[in-house]
């Protein structure tokens, strides 16, 4: 627990300069690079400060001009803070559609072209594909959590079919993305912080020309992220 109370304390001790200095600047200029910069620096630095060492790999096959969809595993609360802040350029995510609703927070959300989505809910679901459209149109990224939620034990959960429709709407590469070792630092269902090495693995972009149907794509960005998990935590081929 101390390690988390780390973390959120050094969150806690950045929040007035976030607060009285970025949010003004942003709501003056209507510009959210600002805002987002520290954010995202603030969010990877308080893990690290807790005592997570994080090593990327494949960084270096993401070209910094082109806009791709992101999608990864996800086990621990602390993935966003980690992986966000390692994309280059702004990367916008689906966030809980009741968050919107706080004025502050909802203006600064929607100012970052945050998508709202509802848990469960069909038409919800369909209204954040298509503002998941708008947003990748204006050239940002866009990072999904392809489970649609946290896997307790670090195995891949069935990946929802919402993000594969999106990426053969907009057609633009799809970023397979492995994150491994947030299941031993934070696992769902624990709220203390264990420090341990997190690895971040973005795998070879799969091209719009190389997708194939939907179901040939949700195969191969399985396939990529399954291939970097632990050896216990692979699925085996039938």
């Amino acid at each position: 627990m101390i390690r988390t109370a780390i973390m959120l304390g050094f969150w806690m001790f950045m929040l007035p300069f976030t607060v009285l200095i970025c949010f003004p600047w942003t709501f003056i200029t209507g510009d959210v690079r600002l805002l987002y910069r520290i954010g995202m620096w603030v969010a990877f630095t308080g893990v690290r400060v807790a005592g997570v060492k994080v090593q990327t790999v494949g960084l270096e096959r993401i070209d910094p001009a082109r806009t791709y969809i992101f999608m990864s595993n996800h086990v621990s609360n602390v993935d966003p803070p980690l992986m966000l802040p390692l994309i280059p350029r702004r990367t916008s995510v689906m966030a809980r559609h009741d968050l919107f609703h706080y004025p502050l927070l909802g203006r600064t959300m929607r100012m970052g072209d945050l998508v709202p989505v509802e848990r469960g809910s069909h038409k919800s679901g369909i209204g954040a594909i298509r503002g998941a459209v708008d947003v990748i149109r204006k050239g940002i990224n866009m990072t999904i959590y392809v489970e649609g939620s946290r896997s307790f034990d670090g195995k891949l959960l069935p990946f929802k079919k919402g993000p594969f429709y999106l990426a053969e709407e907009c057609q633009v590469p799809v970023v397979p993305v492995t994150i491994v070792g947030t299941h031993y630092v934070m696992p769902k269902g624990r709220f203390a912080i264990k420090p341990n090495k997190v690895e971040i693995i973005f795998h070879e972009p799969i091209e719009p020309k190389d997708f194939g149907s939907r179901e040939s794509l949700m195969a191969k960005v399985r396939s990529a992220v399954n291939s970097s998990l632990p050896v216990e935590m692979q699925e085996q081929p039938a």
